[in-house]
């Protein structure tokens, strides 16, 4: 009995709830200032946990499933992550990145210096389990004047916990583009003033794509250490659509000899 009316109760305040904030989109349009403004701070805040909660239940039900995990990793591998664009969906899917930075979610920006604004973003499904990942990003170049196109992600504050200078760090890739595609990942990491950037190819041939940075090479101070992020950068992109279909970034320590 008691559960039944906990139950009612709840349907009853979620229907106290949802007409509440029908009769305040009514109003909107004629509200005060003062009013319209703590009626929107009141809207962003729920809007947040609403969209917490649709990631939660779109990662969960998604197909192909995250329960599925991250690849197989590299024997001692002490970290690994796949950013949250290509594990749920985005509030806001899509953009045209007619400015020099496009936010794409959590920590990911699309950078480039065209002119022209004839660069779209939008995450996509995807299908089949070979993607790996139950989202992608797909990015459609059409004129290109600019000199530089390329996608940063912030890496969390785990990648940089205890990371040395003889840590491996691995960034794997799935990319789908009309066209082969010349790209190049680089490491970004800030040790006191200054930035360690080694940088890596990725093959053109094929859309499993792996770079693997070295940090032994990298000139590092590995005892201020303070952030780190990673640049996909693509050249020649004019006219191509590249779809990066997944990305896991990882690191291991290097085998003492």
């Amino acid at each position: 009995m008691a559960g039944r009316i906990a139950q009612f109760l709840e349907g009853w305040h979620q229907r106290r709830t949802e007409g509440r904030w029908k009769r305040l989109a009514e109003a909107a349009p004629e509200l005060e200032s003062f009013e319209l403004r703590a009626v929107r701070a009141e809207a962003r805040g729920m809007r947040r946990q609403l969209d917490r909660v649709l990631q939660v239940a779109d990662m969960r039900l998604a197909v192909p499933a995250l329960t599925a995990g991250l690849p197989q990793m590299p024997l001692g591998t002490d970290w690994s992550w796949r950013p949250d664009l290509w594990r749920g969906a985005l509030a806001d899917p899509g953009a045209v990145a007619s400015g020099d930075r496009t936010p794409l979610g959590e920590g990911v920006a699309l950078y480039h210096d065209c002119p022209l604004g004839e660069v779209v973003v939008r995450q996509v499904r995807n299908d089949r389990t070979e993607d790996r990942a139950p989202y992608g990003l797909a990015i459609d170049v059409f004129g290109f004047k600019g000199s530089f196109l390329s996608l940063a992600l912030n890496l969390p504050v785990a990648a940089v916990e205890g990371l040395k200078a003889r840590h491996l760090v691995r960034a794997e890739m799935v990319i789908d583009s009309d066209v082969p595609v010349k790209a190049f990942t680089r490491l970004n990491i800030k040790h006191g003033p200054n930035v360690a950037q080694p940088v890596s190819a990725l093959p053109e041939a094929g859309r499993d794509k792996v770079a693997e940075f070295d940090l032994a090479y990298a000139d590092l101070n590995d005892r201020r250490i303070e952030r780190a992020w990673l640049d996909l950068i693509l050249n020649e992109a004019a006219m191509t659509r590249i779809v990066i279909r997944d990305l896991v970034v990882s690191r291991r320590p290097r085998a003492e000899l």
